[in-house]
């Protein structure tokens, strides 16, 4: 019988971080995949699935986009170089797609919200921006409303050939 494999906790592919209150607090419009700057230990940090990107937002310096407030904690690996966890980092995008999300960010009430990171099939970190407008508070009521509803009636499909 062979030795069952010792799984290390390592994130080699799928979501490192995720915004679930970006798709609560905002309704989605589009969606754009982009490329991330980072360095080694920061993306070290992100393969342990230790990142937060609940407060982040996505916004424009000189022309480029680049993701603020987000929180990669440092490795602990014994390395030297060290860096600020909150840093603001770079934004890889075709220079179409810088220019359409600033004419999108330029309209009243839309947002970049960054709602993961990811790695992809080929190990390269991603971080999914959606082009957002704010929700009012009774949109978030009806959300939470249409959410419990649909819970509701899987269940109430799920359990529908038993007898009580």
């Amino acid at each position: 019988m062979a030795k069952a494999a010792k799984k290390s906790g390592l994130i080699s592919h799928g979501i490192a971080a995720q915004n679930k209150k970006g798709r609560f607090n905002y309704t989605i419009i589009d969606t754009v995949e982009a490329g991330i700057v980072l360095k080694g230990p920061e993306v070290k940090s992100l393969r342990f699935g230790r990142a937060t990107i609940t407060e982040a937002y996505a916004g424009e310096r000189n022309g480029e986009i680049w993701l603020f407030n987000s929180y990669i904690p440092e490795y602990q690996g014994g390395v030297l170089s060290r860096f600020d966890s909150r840093a603001p980092r770079k934004l890889l995008l075709h220079a179409k797609q810088v220019d359409r999300l600033l004419g999108e960010v330029a309209r009243d009430g839309i947002s970049l919200v960054p709602l993961d990171i990811h790695f992809n099939a080929r190990g390269l970190a991603k971080i999914t921006l959606g082009i957002g407008q704010g929700r009012k508070k009774e949109d978030k009521r009806h959300a939470i409303a249409e959410r419990d509803w649909q819970r509701d009636k899987a269940r109430l499909m799920r359990n529908k050939g038993r007898e009580y």
